[in-house]
């Protein structure tokens, strides 16, 4: 008979942090969180683990049960080198004291951790590990939209969080997708994430985009916003062929990140 697992009071601790942000995380945000090192907090991570409690996958943990697809944690793990290099990119235009919106996808994970060296930020998202990544740092102001909160994405959707978005005057729109179409553009796997794409294009200054280049050409069900409104792709490859014609009509600049 397996004997019961008293767990210690930083076992308690990281439990209580997974709970308050939704249920999963990444091991750098629950070390901001706690106050501790990612190599404690993977210590824990691996406890807990072994008692049942939690499911570690590459990057972070979530709380055992809750999630049968952590599909989040998939994501962010793929192509993390190109990711970082287009963050650093991304986050090299963005300026102290900027309103910035940043959604749930996992090249924006990595935007925001790049976004902690600015100062008095204002930042708007519908991501929980952003915001728990941002708040409280450097004089910055974050606030989270509320909505539906759909746990495989770690954020929130759907009519409260489009109309919460519609209140901002952003400088800078972030956005992720799941695809881009010589033909049809950019795209989604999800319909709420796309809806919420059109809304922060109405609402953004200058509206950019980052994508690794494995996206280039793939299909997706859910067309975003109107290509148009994008000014400008982060990307660590240049698109060619009938991509970069487009995007050249749609006159959308393409910056390559981490060029010589």
């Amino acid at each position: 008979m397996k004997e019961q697992h008293t767990h210690s009071h930083r076992e308690l601790e990281l439990l209580t942090a997974l709970r308050r942000l939704g249920g999963s995380a990444r091991s750098a945000d629950l070390a901001k969180l706690l106050d501790v090192s990612e190599e404690t907090v993977r210590r824990v991570i691996k406890s807990l683990s072994k008692s049942g409690s939690v499911e570690r996958v590459h990057g972070g943990a979530y709380i055992a049960g809750t999630h049968s697809d952590p599909s989040f944690f998939r994501r962010i793990a793929q192509h993390a080198g190109e990711k970082r290099v287009i963050a650093a990119g991304i986050a090299s235009e963005i300026d102290d004291g900027m309103t910035v919106f940043l959604d749930v996808g996992s090249t924006t994970a990595f935007v925001a951790e790049e976004l902690r060296a600015r100062r008095q930020l204002t930042v708007v998202t519908n991501s929980i590990g952003v915001a728990q990544t941002l708040v409280s740092h450097n004089s910055n102001r974050v606030h989270f939209l509320g909505g539906e909160m759909q746990s495989d994405e770690r954020g929130t959707f759907g009519h409260v969080t489009r109309q919460q978005a519609r209140r901002f005057a952003c400088d800078v729109g972030m956005l992720s997708v799941d695809a881009v179409s010589a033909k049809r553009g950019f795209l989604y796997e999800n319909a709420a994430e796309a809806a919420l794409a059109e809304v922060v294009a109405e609402c953004s200054e200058t509206l950019v985009v980052g994508m690794d280049h494995f996206k280039f050409n793939e299909k997706a069900p859910h067309c975003g916003m109107t290509p148009e409104r994008v000014d400008r792709v982060y990307t660590d490859i240049e698109p060619t062929g009938a991509l970069a014609a487009s995007l050249r009509e749609w006159g959308i600049k393409v910056v390559r990140c981490g060029a010589a």
